[in-house]
C-alpha cells in the first residue's frame, strides 16, 4: 500500500467511525445530531470533556466501545506515521548505498564538481553522450534538482580527496571544475592533478586573469563563460546564418546534420590510408571537416591526398545515422 492509499484509507475511517458514533447515540439515546456529534467527537478523541446528557445502560456500553475504537483508531494512525518515517529513512539509506555501488563501478567516467548553472548543463549536454558521470555538489539545495535529473551525485566539498577518490578519480577520464569562485576552482584543479595526474580536467573562470593560474595548477583547458557567451551572441549579431548552422549541428537533437569528432586507434582498417582511397564520401555519405594530427597539428578542409595516420583524430559531418556507421568501422575496438 503507498503512502497516498494510506492517507484515503485514514481518512474513510475516521469519518466511519464518526458517523457510527453519531448514528449510535441518535437511535440508543434518541440525541439531536449535534450533541451525538459532540458526544462522539469526546469519545473518540478521548477527551472527555463533559457530557451533553446522562446516559442510559445501553448508551454508556456503546461509549465505551466507541473509546476503544477511538483509542485504536489513533494507535493505527501512530504506526503509519511511523512508518512512514522509517520507510522514508530505509529508502534514503537504500537508495544512497545502490548509487555509492554505481559510482564505485564506473570507468573512464566524467567527474562534474558544482551543479550550478554552467554544471547543470553541461552535464545534460554530456548526458547525450554516456551516462557515466558523477556530480559533486556541495549546495543542499541542489540535491533535489540532482534527484530529478536522475545523476550520480556525492554530497560535500569537491576539495575533499576522500569524496574525490569515492567519486572514482582515480578511474575517471575527466574533471570539470565549475564551482563558483576561482580560489574554489584553483584548489580543486591542485587536488585533483595530485590524486590522478593524467585525468584530463577542464576548469570554468570567470575572468582571463585566472587563466594562467588554473593552467599552472594543471587544468587542459580553461573557458570563461562570459567571454564564450559573448563571442556566441557576437558572432549571431554579425554571422547570423553560420551562428544557426553551428547550432544545429552542435545541438545533437537535430537528425538532419551533426557534426563529430573520431580518433582513429592504430587498429583502424584507415590507417596510412589517404583521404581518396579510404572510401569515406562514398561509403558514407560524410564531409571531412578537418584532421587533428597527434601532435596538436589541425589541418583544416584536408587535400584529398592526405593521409589519415595512427592517432588522429577526424571532424567529419554529416547525418546522424551515418556518423553512427562510420564510428563503428573507424574504431573496431568499440564495436
Amino acid at each position: 500500500m503507498n503512502r497516498l492509499q494510506q492517507i484515503i484509507r485514514t481518512i474513510i475511517i475516521s469519518w466511519v467511525m464518526f458517523f457510527m458514533g453519531v448514528t449510535g447515540y441518535m437511535v440508543i439515546e434518541k440525541w439531536s445530531f449535534l450533541d451525538a456529534a459532540y458526544m462522539t467527537a469526546i469519545t473518540v478523541t478521548t477527551v472527555g470533556f463533559m457530557e451533553v446528557h446522562e446516559t442510559s445502560p445501553a448508551g454508556k456500553i456503546f461509549t465505551i466501545i466507541l473509546m476503544i475504537a477511538g483509542v485504536g483508531y489513533f494507535l493505527y494512525i501512530t504506526g503509519v506515521i511511523i512508518q512512514s518515517i522509517v520507510e522514508g529513512e530505509m529508502q534514503s539509506i537504500l537508495g544512497r548505498k545502490r548509487l555509492d555501488r554505481k559510482i564505485s563501478k564506473l570507468k573512464n567516467h566524467y567527474i562534474v564538481c558544482g551543479y550550478g548553472r554552467i554544471g547543470r548543463v553541461l552535464c545534460q549536454l554530456i548526458k547525450d553522450e554516456t551516462k557515466d558521470i558523477v556530480v559533486i555538489e556541495n549546495d543542499d539545495t541542489l540535491i533535489e534538482s540532482l534527484e530529478k535529473d536522475k545523476m550520480h551525485y556525492l554530497h560535500g566539498d569537491s576539495s575533499d580527496e576522500d569524496l574525490l577518490a569515492k567519486a572514482g578519480i582515480a578511474k575517471a577520464s575527466f574533471l570539470v571544475a565549475a564551482l563558483g569562485t576561482d580560489t574554489a576552482n584553483v584548489f580543486l584543479v591542485l587536488t585533483a592533478k595530485q590524486l590522478n595526474p593524467d585525468i584530463y580536467i577542464m576548469a570554468r573562470a570567470s575572468s582571463p586573469k585566472v587563466r594562467k593560474k588554473l593552467m599552472v595548477a594543471g587544468a587542459n583547458l580553461v573557458e570563461s563563460p562570459y567571454v564564450t557567451g559573448a563571442v556566441s551572441m557576437g558572432l549571431k549579431l554579425l554571422r547570423p546564418s553560420v551562428s544557426s548552422f553551428l547550432d544545429i549541428a552542435l545541438s545533437r537533437r537535430s537528425q538532419a546534420i551533426q557534426i563529430e569528432e573520431l580518433f582513429v586507434p592504430k587498429s583502424s582498417r584507415y590507417t596510412n590510408v589517404a583521404l581518396k582511397d579510404s572510401g569515406i564520401r562514398q561509403d558514407f555519405n560524410l564531409i571531412i571537416i578537418s584532421i587533428k594530427k597527434s601532435s596538436g597539428e589541425m589541418l583544416f578542409n584536408p587535400h584529398f591526398e592526405t593521409l589519415i595516420e595512427p592517432l588522429d583524430t577526424v571532424i567529419v559531418m554529416g547525418k546522424t545515422p551515418d556518423l553512427r556507421k562510420f564510428a563503428k568501422e573507424i574504431n573496431p575496438e568499440k564495436k
